[in-house]
């Protein structure tokens, strides 16, 4: 076979058994894509089991505390940087996977010929050699917040605050509201600056991300990254 490039040296002819070859390594690397997506779904899975028994301890009289829903906050935390890490891993599997999808099946099937991108071979085997993520820390929270986390975050803060208002009786003062938040010496107006804090820097991750989601979309004719 022929490249359709002759003159240029980036284009890499690949006989049957190399095309054999990478049908293999491609199906490999779906499998490894599909087990990180699974350890993915068992995080977010605890969120909500930890957050539900918060919430039915909270809500199980009119004279139970809020502060399971503050305590269960740290829980989500720790679970979300915990997904967070293994959406790295999870995305330097997906973007191979897309990355061979987008530069040797699609042009072959588009084609009806091995028509290959240049030089997506030569960024596969760097990214092999030389393993990296493709993705921040903050980018791979903030995704994970806004495609899972920021419902949970959300049903969190409505519940505290539905708490506060109605519990142990229907709130008649601003005054009331914020002693209610208080936990222990600790002044409830410090306790509901924290939780506000809480909700801004991760509303700010998530915006960031998109962000830079949006910048990475608009680079995609970029031939030398994977991310």
């Amino acid at each position: 076979m022929e490249s359709t490039h002759a003159g240029d040296a980036r284009r890499k002819v690949l006989d049957a058994s190399e095309i054999g070859a990478l049908a293999h390594l491609y199906r490999g690397e779906v499998y490894r894509s599909t087990i990180w997506r699974t350890r993915l779904d068992t995080t977010t899975n605890w969120a909500v089991v930890t957050l539900g028994i918060a919430l039915s301890i909270s809500y199980s009289s009119p004279a139970a505390s809020p502060l399971p829903l503050i305590l269960v906050g740290i829980l989500i935390l720790f679970f979300l940087m915990l997904e967070a890490r293994r959406y790295r891993y999870f995305n330097v599997w997906r973007a191979r996977c897309r990355w061979m999808e987008t530069h040797f099946f699609a042009p072959m099937l588009h084609d009806g010929d091995l028509h290959m991108e240049e030089g997506w071979q030569e960024v596969l085997a760097q990214d092999y050699w030389k393993p990296r993520y493709h993705v921040s820390v903050w980018v791979a929270i903030g995704r994970r917040i806004r495609r899972n986390y920021v419902w949970i975050l959300l049903i969190q803060s409505i519940a505290y605050i539905g708490k506060l208002l109605v519990h142990p009786e229907p709130l008649t003062s601003a005054a009331d509201f914020v002693a209610r938040a208080g936990v222990g010496p600790i002044h409830g107006g410090l306790v509901l600056a924290a939780g506000l804090l809480y909700c801004l820097i991760w509303g700010a991750a998530a915006l960031w991300s998109w962000r830079d989601d949006q910048r990475r979309a608009g680079m995609r004719h970029d031939k030398t990254s994977m991310g």
